[in-house]
C-alpha cells in the first residue's frame, strides 16, 4: 500500500512538473504577442515575431535532445519531463509557421506555394516542420504501445533530422555566417555526436559487459552444480 501511495504521489507531482513546463515555455510567446499588439517590436514587427517563435522552437529541441546526455553525465534525471519540451519544440515550430502562412501570406496558398519553390531556405523549413509533426502526434503512452518500442524509437531518432533542417533554415535566412545560427549549429553537432557514440561504440561496449555477465553466470552455476555432485 505504502508503495502504490508513492507511486501515485510521484505520477501527481511528474504531472504537475509538466503543466508548469508547458505554462512557462508558453511565456516567451505571450510576451511576444503582447509586445505586437503594443506595436512595441520595432520597425518589422512580423519579422522579429516570426524570428522569436522560431529560435524559441530551436532552443527547446536543444534541451530536449540535452536531456538524456546530461543525465548520463551525471545530472539531473529529467528524462520524464522530455515530452513536455519537445510538444514545446513543436509548439513554437508550428506558431512560427502560422504566422508566415497567415500574417505573412495572408493565408494565399498560392503564393505560399510560390514562395516554397523560390525560396530553399522556406522549402528546408517546411520540412523539418513536417518531420516534426509526426514526431509530435505519436509523443504520447498509446502510440508508444502501438508502434512498439524499437520501431517509435526509430521514428522519433528523426528529430535530429528535424534540428539539423531547422539550423540549415536559420543559417540560409540570415544569409550571413552570424553566431547565433551558429551556436545552434554547434550545440546540435555535440549532441547528434553523442547519439552516434553511444548507437555505434557505446552499444558494442554494453554488448561486452553483457557477455562478460553472462560467462561469469554461467561459470558460477557451474561450480554450483560440480558441488551438488
Amino acid at each position: 500500500m505504502r508503495s502504490s501511495g508513492r507511486k501515485s504521489v510521484s505520477k501527481q507531482s511528474t504531472r504537475m512538473v509538466r503543466w508548469t513546463l508547458y505554462v512557462l515555455g508558453s511565456l516567451p510567446a505571450l510576451w511576444t504577442y503582447h509586445l505586437a499588439l503594443g506595436d512595441r517590436l520595432g520597425a518589422d514587427p512580423l519579422k522579429v515575431l516570426e524570428h522569436t517563435l522560431g529560435v524559441w522552437s530551436l532552443r527547446f529541441l536543444v534541451i530536449g535532445l540535452a536531456i538524456r546526455p546530461l543525465h548520463v553525465l551525471g545530472g539531473p534525471n529529467l528524462v520524464a519531463y522530455r515530452r513536455a519540451v519537445g510538444l514545446l519544440a513543436f509548439a513554437y515550430a508550428a506558431l512560427h509557421v502560422l504566422v508566415y502562412a497567415w500574417l505573412d501570406q495572408g493565408l494565399d496558398l498560392a503564393a505560399i506555394i510560390r514562395d516554397i519553390l523560390k525560396r530553399p531556405y522556406i522549402t528546408i523549413g517546411l520540412l523539418a516542420f513536417l518531420i516534426l509533426v509526426p514526431l509530435a502526434v505519436t509523443s504520447n503512452a498509446a502510440m508508444l504501445r502501438a508502434l512498439g518500442g524499437k520501431a517509435w524509437g526509430a521514428l522519433h531518432r528523426w528529430v535530429y533530422v528535424a534540428a539539423i533542417l531547422a539550423v540549415l533554415h536559420f543559417i540560409m535566412l540570415r544569409k550571413t555566417w552570424s553566431p547565433e545560427p551558429l551556436l545552434y549549429a554547434a550545440l546540435f553537432l555535440v549532441l547528434l555526436l553523442w547519439r552516434v557514440w553511444k548507437h555505434w561504440i557505446g552499444k558494442p561496449r554494453r554488448r561486452v559487459a553483457r557477455s562478460q555477465r553472462t560467462g561469469e553466470e554461467a561459470d558460477a552455476t557451474a561450480r554450483s552444480i560440480a558441488r551438488l555432485r
